[in-house]
């Protein structure tokens, strides 16, 4: 499995072609995904009960940020994960965290017996649950996304993991999280593996993000036959009070 290439583009030209994990929100978007896309121009974004994931072009223009801004709303803080070009002026950036991309390549992925699967109706718990672990976003129809897994003790939900982004042919492995008082039980790895399984059932490859500094999911994931596909990054900016003409673009650090 080529982390850049595709099937029948040999040698250094392959470099050239865009692959659908390079712009996952993108390819999720436009494609199993194209029923959550609102949609203005070529900028689209996931309901924001859903996920704060908004998809660029692979080239963003001045009217390209105009449309954003106008999804957004003025003055709205908006999820640019992956993006390493400029910002126009008058946006700001609130948030920035290197990450990493991690792909499929050899999990021994296989079902769990004590895993349960879970909907709009534990809801209230899985917030409580991510509100406690901090796994990265999860919003009250994040569930909608995929199939989501937990584990249950004393009928209380102690651990789970789930499927969000979906460009076609993978899907990722999000909201990975154990309640603090049963870490070490090793229940995220048998998610992630119960996860993944329903993902290969269907034809298609698990993939996952996560923070660049951590080193303890990193270690997990390498260990579970995961491999490092590319560095990327997630970052959050603030759109312009109003809207602005003519602006020059400041760079992202």
């Amino acid at each position: 499995m080529s982390a850049v290439t595709s099937p029948g583009v040999p040698g250094p030209a392959a470099a050239a072609v865009p692959h659908v994990l390079d712009n996952p929100a993108l390819a999720s978007l436009t494609g199993p995904h194209a029923r959550f896309a609102e949609r203005r121009g070529r900028v689209l974004r996931y309901p924001v009960d859903v996920s704060p994931w908004l998809a660029l072009p692979d080239d963003p223009d001045a009217r390209d940020w105009a449309d954003v801004a106008a999804l957004a709303g003025p003055g709205a803080e908006v999820a640019l994960p992956g993006f390493r070009g400029e910002l126009p002026e008058g946006w700001e950036i609130t948030f920035r965290v290197e990450g990493v991309q991690f792909v499929d390549d050899g999990l021994a992925a296989a079902p769990d017996p004590e895993a349960v699967r879970l909907g709009p109706a534990d809801v209230p718990e899985m917030l409580d649950l991510v509100a406690r672990t901090r796994p990265g976003p999860f919003l009250p129809r994040t569930v909608e996304l995929g199939t989501y897994l937990g584990i249950r003790r004393d009928g209380a939900l102690i651990a789970m993991a789930g499927e969000r982004l979906h460009p076609p042919g993978w899907t990722e492995i999000s909201a990975v999280c154990t309640d603090p008082a049963f870490r070490g039980e090793g229940l995220a790895t048998r998610l992630i593996l119960a996860v993944a399984h329903g993902i290969r059932e269907r034809g298609e490859t698990p993939f996952l993000h996560t923070s660049a500094e951590n080193t303890n999911a990193i270690r997990l994931y390498e260990s579970l036959g995961f491999r490092l596909r590319r560095r990327t990054a997630f970052l959050a900016a603030r759109a312009p009070q109003r809207p602005a003409q003519d602006l020059a673009a400041v760079p992202v650090p």
